[in-house]
């Protein structure tokens, strides 16, 4: 469930007024400590605003193969299908570094 911001002010006023200890408020609330936790530190670090959602952020995979390189992998594969991953890794990585080196970029050590 998603609450506003002034839902979230609401309820860390409630846990630090609350006679029960945190942990049974938040219970009671059905509020998990960890998402109280959260909030609690947004509120301190940057008030009533931060308690505001955010939009999600577009998440960017860390390996994700750039599409112009993955074509030129799937033709190197198509070419030399005898050859193994491994094989056809190094094939790949030799081939590149001989094309920027040809090239006069780089000294072939990046992808």
């Amino acid at each position: 469930m998603r609450y506003l911001a002034s839902e979230k002010l609401e309820i860390i006023r409630l846990v630090g007024q609350s006679h029960l200890p945190a942990k049974r408020t938040l219970d009671k609330l059905g509020i998990p400590r960890a998402t109280f936790n959260r909030w609690y530190d947004r509120f301190l670090t940057g008030g009533v605003d931060a308690l505001e959602d955010r939009k999600p952020q577009p998440r960017r995979v860390w390996n994700r193969i750039p599409d112009e390189v993955r074509e030129k992998v799937i033709d190197l594969a198509l070419d030399e299908p005898e050859l193994s991953p491994r094989e056809l890794a190094v094939t790949f990585t030799d081939t590149l570094t001989m094309a920027l080196q040809a090239s006069g970029c780089a000294s072939g050590s990046t992808l």
